[in-house]
């Protein structure tokens, strides 16, 4: 019995609508990042891109557990000296919700050239609605 490998070609992609409005930050990435690198396929091949598209919904009304809100901090470095930046939870919402779940779920990706391709394919806006009607995206429940 031979392994079959994917090819990119012959890959089918499909479109999904994730409503994120009271899920948990961290279950809702871990659940997305599985998709957008196609593992709940049965074609899945490490080194391909055989996952689908995600379209993100109400990425400013996610959940938080614990004590995340008051203590977790987002660090960027702007490659000048003394050029770290710290933004708190309730700062990124205000300012950039769909940044939030877009970078948890990048640093569940593989940290590679395929990782970025993936990330492209992740779609997300604050508010209901999005500009992607045209793919007809079918409604997808991440389990709590």
């Amino acid at each position: 019995m031979k392994t079959i490998s994917a090819k990119p070609g012959s890959v089918e992609r499909m479109w999904y609508v994730v409503d994120l409005a009271g899920q948990t930050v961290g279950r809702a990435a871990t659940q997305i990042a599985t998709i957008l690198r196609g593992k709940h396929k049965p074609m899945f091949t490490p080194h391909v891109d055989t996952g689908d598209f995600i379209i993100a919904i109400n990425a400013d009304k996610v959940r938080w557990t614990g004590r995340k809100i008051e203590e977790k901090r987002y660090y960027h470095h702007t490659g000048y000296p003394g050029g770290l930046k710290e933004f708190s939870i309730p700062r990124m919402m205000e300012e950039k919700p769909g940044e939030v779940i877009r970078t948890a779920v990048r640093r569940m990706l593989p940290k590679n050239s395929l990782g970025r391709k993936l990330l492209k394919k992740f779609k997300v806006y604050a508010g209901p609605d999005h500009p992607h009607q045209a793919q007809k995206p079918q409604p997808l429940e991440l389990k709590k």
